[in-house]
């Protein structure tokens, strides 16, 4: 079959469009996200907006919000956090509402003593109650290399990867009582701060300010939700992270990453739960 000009034109055009639909938006630290907090510790490194550092120092953390509210969505991020001694420092990315009865959905990275591991800890908040932690620790250095983080909120489960692995899933489970986040729109934020009260061996471990400013970098930036404006949400047509569950193959590698690199789960903290651990988790 042969095509004119106009018409190989043409194809192109509708190649392009259809490219275009179905293409992962890539985020700009420059149009997507404000530096909240921080004095100036908090920096876009460069002019695409692909990178950017958080500081911490005796004075003041950082962090940066999304500039838009989503009710669902896959937010995700590659970070390098804080090298050697971050004992007592804590490094976040996560989702959360505003208000006293909030929702939210948490990675956070506790700091340790140089030559020991991160603790990443997991937790999901409905109506301002947590106590769903999980922690683990991490397979291989998360301050040598930029590893990508990733949360996958939907009406049915949320899914927390590192690197593509799942390591938690959160099913809705609504239908035995248990609240799941999906009525309040949340913003995406991330920050650096201090918590040597708590954050490193339960705060046996203080931070070493000598070792100040602490910088954590964030690159790579990206958000695909479901818009919350003027009291509704609007979400990306067909978009597969709507629907998400995991597979085999992806329940496999949780089963993994949780028998070999978690290192808390309140399902089985029973002196937490002298009455029975939570329904959830039954």
């Amino acid at each position: 079959m042969k095509f004119s000009c106009g018409t190989r034109f043409a194809f192109l055009v509708l190649f392009l469009i259809a490219a275009q639909s179905v293409a992962v938006y890539a985020g700009s630290f420059h149009k997507d996200v404000q530096i909240h907090w921080g004095d100036g510790r908090g920096k876009v490194r460069d002019r695409d907006g692909k990178l950017l550092s958080l500081s911490l120092d005796k004075s003041s953390g950082s962090g940066f919000q999304s500039n838009q509210e989503f009710l669902y969505g896959k937010a995700e991020v590659q970070m390098k956090l804080v090298a050697g001694n971050s004992a007592g420092t804590v490094t976040t990315f996560y989702l959360k509402a505003p208000g006293t009865m909030w929702d939210e959905i948490d990675f956070e990275f506790l700091g340790n003593i140089s030559g020991h591991p991160y603790t990443l800890h997991t937790n999901v908040y409905t109506q301002g109650s947590g106590d769903k932690e999980q922690q683990f620790h991490l397979w291989f250095d998360p301050t040598k290399n930029f590893h990508t983080y990733c949360i996958t909120w939907n009406p049915q489960r949320i899914i927390f990867t590192v690197d593509g692995i799942p390591i938690r899933e959160f099913k809705n489970s609504e239908s035995i009582g248990v609240p799941f986040p999906k009525n309040q729109p949340m913003r995406l934020y991330a920050s650096l701060w201090e918590a040597e009260h708590w954050a490193t061996r339960g705060g046996l471990e203080k931070t070493d300010w000598s070792k100040a400013p602490f910088t954590a970098f964030y690159r790579n930036y990206n958000v695909e939700g479901c818009v919350w404006a003027n009291g509704k949400s609007s979400c990306p047509a067909n978009s597969p992270w709507f629907t998400q569950t995991l597979d085999q193959r992806g329940i496999d590698k949780m089963k993994w990453a949780q028998s070999k690199y978690m290192v808390y789960n309140y399902c089985t903290d029973t002196k937490r739960f002298p009455k029975g651990v939570p329904k959830v988790c039954t």
